[in-house]
């Protein structure tokens, strides 16, 4: 059986409502909101500041440190247990990696950037609306970039591939489902983040990466957009 309509009625390379804002915390050096269907990530960024502790800074450059959390009640399942968990370990070390490529902290030795990204409600995709959210919030701090970063998660729900997978697609349980979380700079579409949870062939594996390339186009626009607005100049 072929997955030929979408639970939530979208087409299969529609990306849900989105919406993006920059400067929505008033005392971080920058930050920014992003929603992509129900899941939404505000990201603060703050520094360059001295490196704490001493032993983890770098002399030669500064560094980019990411931070994710879901709030208790974001889920759409069972409550969320509050504080850092292996999970949220795991996705903060993703942020970092997919963001430091376009990042250049060069002219600050010995000093730390930190990007906090906390999740008031998620259905689905959060990493990749954390991603997207902390690279506007970089932006909208002044840190020196190289590119944007854009992200969203592609994959296959039971022979069909699909942009932007929800909570119910993931779940899906009368065909085979793939999950495959992807950020890509703007310029160049060089890849920053590539993961995958479920099973997929090498065709389908490449149609999903060129949608990947498509749509992240359109989250590109929208986060322009947002930080034309703050600084129109």
């Amino acid at each position: 059986m072929t997955y030929k309509k979408r639970l939530d009625g979208r087409a299969f390379n529609e990306l849900r409502s989105m919406e993006a804002k920059v400067g929505v915390v008033p005392n971080a050096c920058g930050s920014a909101s992003f929603r992509m269907g129900k899941t939404w990530a505000i990201a603060a960024v703050y520094g360059p500041k001295e490196m704490i502790p001493r032993f983890l800074a770098d002399p030669t450059t500064g560094v980019l440190r990411c931070h994710y959390n879901m709030m208790p009640f974001s889920g759409s399942g069972e409550r969320i247990r509050p504080g850092s968990n292996r999970r949220s370990q795991e996705i903060a070390l993703v942020m970092t990696k997919a963001l430091e490529p376009v990042v250049d902290l060069s002219e600050f030795p010995n000093s730390v950037v930190d990007v906090y990204v906390e999740l008031p409600q998620t259905d689905a995709g959060t990493r990749c609306a954390a991603i997207s959210a902390a690279s506007m919030a970089l932006a909208d701090a002044g840190i020196p970039m190289k590119d944007m970063v854009s992200s969203v998660a592609v994959g296959q729900v039971d022979g069909m591939v699909v942009a932007d997978l929800n909570y119910n697609e993931e779940a899906y349980e009368e065909g085979a489902v793939s999950d495959i979380p992807v950020a890509m700079t703007h310029n160049t579409k060089a890849i920053t983040l590539l993961q995958m949870d479920g099973e997929i062939s090498k065709e389908d594996l490449l149609k999903a990466l060129e949608l990947a390339r498509e749509v992240t186009e359109q989250i590109y626009e929208l986060q322009k957009k947002a930080l034309k607005e703050k600084f129109p100049k």
